[in-house]
């Protein structure tokens, strides 16, 4: 088998099992170990794979830059996004991450809901003009792939503050892997804003269920829930989860 058919195979498997294990699809194949490595290497390099000890996990289409993200599963951000703003009580404080499943969710927060938010998103902060809520923003090294501040000044800021709840965004959700996102500095500033609050949901908008990026952002028990789309309750991933104990929030 050519190389650029195995690729096209080894595609195939990640999306219908979700895993491939080098070994044994060197073995239904018939070719070398080294092979198989050597495809999920080139996978990996075009962001169609993320490689793991044994073989490889399925590549997130959530880390392009932002302007395309906006255009990625625009349906699923709005459902999860009308369900995380539902949990935003009025008088309580709360932490928003960045990123276009964030936006969706202060779109649909009332007007009048009186409360305050704490981000370090811009695109947030500008989307919020309008509301009620007390706004404050943490400044910093903009980071425009995901439209957020980052860096040191934006971690001692965060360090100051504290909230009930925090809605994380992340590029991967994965029953193995956890939550993941393609960014080690946007990794840790997102580990720095969990540590702030009392609870973080994670918003598990449908492309992400089932994917991998390179950095853990936090382990699946460092969670209070994720939030996902009652359209994926076949999902293998949403089933895993389950299975180990990760309470999932069905959004309607």
């Amino acid at each position: 088998m050519l190389a650029a058919s195995r690729k096209e195979l080894l595609l195939d498997r990640l999306r219908t099992e979700g895993r491939i294990v080098a070994k044994d699809i060197a073995t239904e194949l018939g070719v070398s170990e080294d092979s198989i490595r050597r495809d999920l290497r080139e996978l990996d390099a075009a962001g169609l794979a993320v490689r793991v000890y044994g073989g490889a996990l399925p590549a997130s289409p959530a880390v392009v830059n932002y302007a395309a993200r906006q255009t990625v599963a625009t349906e699923s951000k709005q459902r999860i996004g009308q369900y995380a703003a539902r949990l935003i009580e009025p008088g309580s404080t709360v932490l928003i991450d960045g990123g276009t499943t964030a936006l969706e969710m202060v779109r649909a927060l009332p007007l009048d809901t009186e409360c305050t938010i704490i981000t370090h998103s811009p695109t947030v902060a500008a989307a919020l003009l309008d509301h009620a809520a007390e706004v404050i923003i943490l400044g910093g090294r903009l980071f425009k792939h995901s439209a957020v501040a980052s860096g040191a000044a934006t971690a001692e800021a965060a360090a100051a503050i504290s909230a009930d709840r925090f809605f994380l965004g992340v590029t991967g959700i994965h029953e193995h892997s956890g939550l993941t996102t393609g960014d080690p500095d946007e990794a840790a500033m997102k580990r720095v804003l969990a540590s702030r609050a009392s609870e973080t949901y994670v918003l598990g908008s449908s492309e992400k269920i089932g994917a991998v990026s390179r950095y853990q952002v936090l382990p699946l028990d460092g969670v209070a829930a994720v939030i996902v789309e009652s359209a994926d309750t076949a999902s293998p991933t949403l089933s895993a989860l389950a299975g180990i104990g990760v309470r999932l929030l069905h959004a309607r």
